[in-house]
């Protein structure tokens, strides 16, 4: 198992970006396909993207494709969420999830999560 720990999150106005990471730890990250999800609030947990161990492989929900890039650097055990053009529609809690076989699979191990608020 592996514990991820998210950060970065916070307050930007529409238009802005952050950057999210996904720190890794008791095990290497490098095992793992690896994917962002996010909640609203009132709304059940959506996917964001994902990334295959290698980072060679990202894909993502229409909602955010060419606005967010997922990256990963397994030396730093650590995942990345870029994400430029911010909407208000964008504002959730963002978790990051170790994905079960494939970057297809499952989510299976979960963070803890980080808020991300986008105003108007």
């Amino acid at each position: 198992q592996v514990q991820l720990v998210e950060s970065g999150g916070g307050l930007v106005q529409a238009g802005g970006s952050l950057r999210l990471s996904c720190a890794g730890s008791g095990r290497s990250i490098r095992n793992y396909a690896l994917g962002w999800f996010r909640q609203a609030p009132g709304k059940e947990r959506e996917f964001v993207g994902a990334t295959s161990w290698s980072g060679g492989y990202t894909y993502y929900s229409d909602s955010v494709k060419g606005r967010f890039t997922i990256s990963r650097d397994n030396a730093k055990n650590t995942l990345y969420l870029q994400m430029n053009s911010l909407k208000p529609e964008d504002t959730a809690v963002y978790y990051c999830a170790t994905l079960k076989g494939s970057v297809l699979g499952p989510p299976e191990d979960w963070g803890q999560g980080t808020q991300v608020t986008v105003s108007s």
